[in-house]
Parts: structure tokens; sequence; C-alpha cells
């Protein structure tokens, strides 16, 4: 079937936000522990919950109890469900929690992940899903053994753009993907914790490459079976005496589709996907919160026809990526459906990011 870009954005969207039985007959939200009070909470999935339809917050985990009572104030969070990283544990005894959103750094995903399973909650972590394979491989083993549910928010993959996108791919529309290349990174300013080692587990591959990482994996769906890498420091100025500045990888899948992807901290990079197929090609920019773009240009069928042209603009602003995430977590909570973007998934690009560190560290 070959829909309209208009058509497939609205029953993409319709699939990952339409409310649950659950939902309609008694007005039930999934109630949301927000743990770590910076930016990505604050500034995106707060609001996106707000606004959404099927979840509020109703619970806070901060260090600063004066910022947690400013926002807790904002959004109709009661005293008695402000919490510190200590007492952390207390959620257990707290019913108005369904489900914990941890925005931490990425060394603290594996600790807060598996304390709150043990407190008996679903769980949505943000990416990349930890610091190593044994962690990440942890958080499934514990929230499947308290039986919640964990989901890794990757965000991307329920925007009906790359929906279209990946439907584009496994169509067989563009023919055969023979090649991708894939980019993505910024000018990071000094004292950022992400140049922490001890706290991101790595430089730009670990923040935004994967967001490339991700998007050949999940538009393929296939994994890697060589991966080779280099990285980099160029700018010795203090910021990356921990991680690598750059990173560049390539990548071989068993249909024997190769890709080519890079990151930086040092430099603006726009994010970008591009694949090469024997009948098209499609590319998508940005992997920001608004405005993912796809563009594919499909051969005619017989020689000499036009080639089709496909423009498809994402529909909505930031926090509208929030606002989609957030009710299609708490709409698998609410209809005990299985997640998309699960902890497997988040396991299976820690794997990949872990090889090509390895065969980084062995190229020198």
């Amino acid at each position: 079937m070959d829909l309209s870009r208009r058509e497939f954005a609205r029953m993409a969207g319709a699939a990952v936000v339409l409310p649950s039985a659950a939902f309609a007959q008694g007005g039930k939200k999934v109630r949301y522990c927000v743990v770590g009070l910076g930016r990505i909470s604050l500034q995106h999935f707060m609001p996106g919950t707000k606004m959404g339809s099927l979840g509020e917050i109703t619970a806070l985990v901060s260090g600063h109890r004066d910022k947690a009572l400013q926002y807790a104030k904002e959004y109709g969070v009661a005293e008695s469900s402000i919490y510190s990283y200590e007492d952390f544990d207390k959620i257990a005894d707290n019913p108005n929690i369904d489900a914990v959103y941890i925005a931490l750094p990425n060394s603290m995903h594996a600790e807060y992940t598996i304390r709150a399973a043990n407190a008996g909650k679903h769980v949505l972590c943000e990416k990349p899903m930890s610091n190593t394979v044994k962690e990440a491989e942890d958080m499934i083993g514990a929230c499947k053994a308290a039986g919640k549910k964990l989901m890794i928010a990757y965000r991307c993959q329920l925007v009906p753009t790359n929906l279209h996108a990946r439907e584009l791919v496994r169509s067989g529309a563009l023919g055969t993907i023979q090649a991708i290349e894939s980019s993505n990174g910024f000018n990071i300013a000094k004292g950022e914790w992400r140049c922490n080692r001890k706290l991101a587990g790595g430089g730009p591959l670990m923040d935004v490459g994967v967001y490339s990482l991700n998007a050949c994996r999940w538009l393929l769906g296939e994994e890697p079976v060589h991966v080779n890498a280099y990285t980099s420091v160029i700018d010795h100025d203090g910021r990356f005496d921990e991680v690598e500045e750059n990173v560049a990888w390539t990548m071989k899948f068993p249909s024997g589709a190769v890709a080519a992807c890079t990151s930086t901290y040092g430099a603006g990079m726009e994010g970008f996907i591009r694949l090469h197929g024997s009948k098209g090609s499609l590319t998508v920019t940005n992997f920001g919160y608004s405005g993912i773009h796809l563009q594919a240009r499909i051969n005619g069928v017989n020689k000499g026809d036009p080639p089709r042209i496909i423009d498809d603009l994402e529909e909505g602003k930031d926090p509208s990526q929030f606002v989609r995430e957030s009710d299609y977590f708490s709409k698998c909570i609410l209809d005990g459906t299985e997640v998309g973007p699960s902890g497997e998934e988040g396991l299976k690009d820690m794997r990949v990011m872990m090889k090509i560190y390895e065969s980084a560290a062995k190229n020198g």
C-alpha cells in the first residue's frame, strides 16, 4: 500500500497516542515520579506529560529541595511526594506513583532503574541506557523480575515522520539498501558533566552519536556484524581530557549494507541519516526535539519516468515529541502491552557502542 505522507503521519500518530480503553472508560492516568530536575525534565518531559492525555507528574526526586518545591507547586505535587536521592526507595510506599522517569547522568541510570523496579514501579529511562553492557543487562533483569516495564527514551522512534521513513525502507520502496551515512554533533561547552568519563561513560558517541547508531539499526531492522572505528582529540583545551572529541565508525550489516557515521563535541554538525537504495534514496534531517524532515527520491518504474519525490516535515513543535513519548509509555502500562523502544533495544545499542570503543582503542 502506497500511503501519502499526511495519511501515513496521521495513521502513525494515531497508533501511538490514541487513548487506551482503560483511560477512555475510567479517566485513569499513569502517575510519574521524575528523577532529576535538569533541562530535559524541566523543559521537555514534564511539560510534555502535562500537555498529554495519559500521564501526570505526581512526585519529584532532587538533591535540591528548594528547586523541587518550586516545581512541585507548578505541577501540583504534594510536598510529601518530594524525595531526595537518599530516601528514593520510599517511593515504594507511595501509591500515587506508577512509573519513574529517569533523567540523570548516564552512570546513575542502572542504579535508579533497579531501585525503581525493586520499589514496584515501571521505568522510562533516558538514553543511553547505561555506561556498560552489564549494567544494561542488570536493568532488564531487575524490571523483568519485578514484572515492570522498561522503556528507553528513544523518542525519535515514535515520530510519525521517522515511522514513515522506516515504512519506505521496509516496504522496499527504495529497493535494496546499499549504503548509509549519518552524523550528529555539537560544540560542547566547558564544564559539562558529559565530558566526565565516570558520569557519561564516553564522549559524543554516548550522547548524540547514539542517534545515528540507533537510526541505522532501527530503519534497517538489522544488527551490525562488523564494526571499525576511530576516535580523536583535536582541541586540547581541557574539555577532552577524559572523553573523545570526535568519533567515526563504519558498520556492515547482514544484508551487505554498509554504514559510515560520525559524531563530535568539537563543532556544530547537522544531525542527519541518508540511505541509498537500488531504487532511490532517503534523507532524514534533524534528530532534534521538533522539525524532523524526511525527503526521498524514488526512481520511476519505467525508463524515462520522472522520479517520485516525497517531502514529509514533522508536524508539531517542542515538546510535542515528549507528549507522544509520555502518552505512548502510559498507554503501554494502561493496556498491558509490550514497549517498542524497550530495554532490549537499549542493550543492543550498548553492545555496538562498546564494540566501537574497542575498535577505536585498537586502531589508536
